[in-house]
């Protein structure tokens, strides 16, 4: 009897252990679709657990600022020699930028403020994303707008943090922006590989007005 007693203990034991591997790994899993998507779209995901994988997730938004913003003379910079350790410590520099800008994120004034991703050294963000956030038509301006104006205190943030790295490694990079607001369309793309992304014109224009502009340009659809 005293076997059979351990054998039993010994079972659920393993079981137990079991239980605790799958959750924490549903807890990892949980953690990594909330560190790749926006906190709305990662909450529709893991809300809805019975959806097919290939499921499209897609919403159209009729007001939304974008944000693009770019280091113009970073290609100057970039060099395959040997002394930047064949283009290395180039990358080190690009990734220290973009972990500065990624940081501001985590302030709470810019909570909403949601990064859709980085093109070389060029950052783009957008706001207004977050459903629970979005303006009704009857709401005054300023409550309207509020999400436009954190975008454009964002983008001077993004400025000064660019300063602040250009005083501590003696670089004289700029920061072009362009800033826009307009309709768009977002969306995650791939199943394996989840994107989130933004489609439209508002969008295009932002990253015109960024290749084109000497200063910060801001425009309206």
């Amino acid at each position: 009897m005293d076997k059979v007693d351990r054998v039993i203990f010994m079972w659920k034991n393993e079981v137990s252990d079991q239980k605790e591997k799958a959750s924490d790994m549903r807890r990892r899993n949980e953690a990594l679709v909330y560190n790749i998507l926006p906190k709305h779209v990662a909450e529709h995901f893991m809300g809805n657990r019975k959806r097919s994988h290939d499921e499209l997730y897609s919403q159209s938004y009729s007001e939304i600022g974008v944000l693009f913003a770019s280091m113009p003379n970073f290609s100057d910079f970039y060099s395959e020699e040997s002394v930047n350790n064949q283009g290395l410590e180039c990358l080190r520099f690009l990734n220290e930028v973009i972990s500065d800008f990624d940081a501001l994120l985590e302030l709470p004034q810019f909570q909403n403020i949601i990064k859709i991703k980085t093109i070389g050294s060029t950052y783009m963000a957008a706001s207004g994303l977050n459903p629970s956030q979005i303006s009704k038509m009857e709401d005054p301006i300023p409550v309207k707008w509020a999400h436009l104006s954190l975008l454009v205190e964002f983008a001077l943030e993004l400025k000064k943090a660019l300063q602040g790295i250009n005083e501590q490694s003696f670089n004289h990079f700029v920061l072009k922006m362009g800033i826009n607001h307009g309709p768009i369309t977002a969306g995650v793309i791939g199943a394996r590989k989840p994107h989130y992304d933004i489609w439209g014109n508002t969008g295009n224009k932002a990253m015109k007005f960024n290749v084109t502009s000497v200063e910060t340009f801001f425009s309206s659809n």
